[in-house]
């Protein structure tokens, strides 16, 4: 399915079976049946007045839902978000690794750029909490957070480790280790799997760049074309029956920006990579258009993810790598984070 526009390489983006199903079906609908339990939302006026109802709840929030059925509490959320801003804002004070090579097949090629850069410093027992294999079982990543939790030793007060190390390493006994180490990968991993897929997007969406594209105007139309955070869940709730009859109030629902950003009412030529059309353009109050959520509650990862970003996109095109001339399809699996797999970037 060639869905992703007409950029000048013709690259075929193909989609699961069920995404694609939903932007053939769906991308000019309001609200519809996905399952006998949930409706899904494509409408941009009824997803404000939906997530203007409530406040999303602990359950529905990834990074601070329970861990192992452990809240997380406000002072601890906070805590870890202080401790991973700091840790990005240092890391983009770092001068560019001389001779780093970015070719190679992304998102994975960026993703250990991106782990070494913030998180090089580490413990091995931390950062190989940030490899992206943990994600094909939580059995498998469990297994790794209780064998680091269980190791001796750790680094000391003053070693010179991120902060969020510093924050995990803080903890004494092991079920608080383990605990730390399971929030550490919590906070960490995102970074590096969000930033790591949008740039392999931007890649492949629209690479080799012209010179007059921004680095801020290719990713805000990448966001909009495949937006690695494509869905927000909110489970049932009379707020949101009252709203619409087409929510019952047993219905979860999800909202699909990934519909929502093509939209044809909306965008014009909306499949197609055209950064130009964010010059002058604000974001924020762009109807329609939510890659870091709803102003009401904006992704707590927002400012660190552009400027990394910006960042990697600096660094691939002063090397003038682009996708590579021969691979004209690749593949975006049914995953947690929208993004293409299995692009080749070499330098042109």
């Amino acid at each position: 399915m060639n869905i992703s526009g007409t950029d000048r390489r013709a690259r075929t983006t193909v989609f699961t079976p069920r995404i694609d199903d939903l932007l053939r079906r769906y991308r000019s609908a309001d609200a519809f049946r996905l399952d006998p339990g949930t409706v899904g939302v494509a409408g941009p006026e009824l997803i404000d007045e939906i997530l203007r109802s409530r406040p999303a709840n602990e359950f529905e929030r990834p990074t601070f839902k329970p861990l192992k059925g452990r809240s997380i509490t406000r002072p601890e959320s906070s805590a870890l978000m202080r401790a991973i801003s700091q840790d990005v804002k240092n890391a983009l004070k770092k001068p560019d690794h001389e001779g780093v090579d970015l070719s190679g097949e992304w998102p994975q090629a960026g993703h250990n750029y991106l782990r070494d850069l913030v998180f090089g410093a580490d413990p091995f027992r931390y950062r190989v909490l940030v490899d992206r294999r943990l994600e094909w079982t939580t059995a498998l990543t469990w297994t790794v957070i209780g064998t680091g939790a269980g190791l001796p030793g750790g680094p000391g007060p003053d070693a010179p480790v991120s902060r969020l190390a510093a924050l995990t390493a803080a903890a004494g006994t092991y079920a608080e280790r383990r605990h730390a180490m399971g929030m550490y990968r919590r906070a960490a991993a995102p970074i590096c799997f969000t930033v790591s897929t949008l740039v392999a997007n931007a890649l492949w969406l629209g690479s080799p760049f012209d010179d007059a594209m921004s680095n801020r105007d290719i990713l805000l139309e990448t966001l909009r074309l495949l937006p690695p955070s494509w869905n927000l869940l909110r489970v049932a709730s009379p707020e949101f029956a009252a709203l619409d009859d087409r929510i019952g109030e047993r219905d979860d629902v999800l909202m699909l920006p990934l519909l929502t950003h093509r939209s044809p009412e909306i965008w014009e030529d909306p499949d197609t990579f055209r950064p130009e059309r964010w010059a002058g353009a604000d974001p924020d109050n762009h109807p329609g258009y939510l890659p870091f959520g709803h102003a009401n509650e904006r992704c707590w990862g927002r400012h660190m993810v552009m400027p990394l970003a910006e960042r990697l996109l600096d660094l691939l095109r002063a090397d003038q790598l682009a996708v590579a001339p021969e691979q004209t399809t690749a593949r975006v699996p049914l995953a947690g984070l929208l993004g293409v797999t299995g692009v080749r970037v070499t330098r042109q």
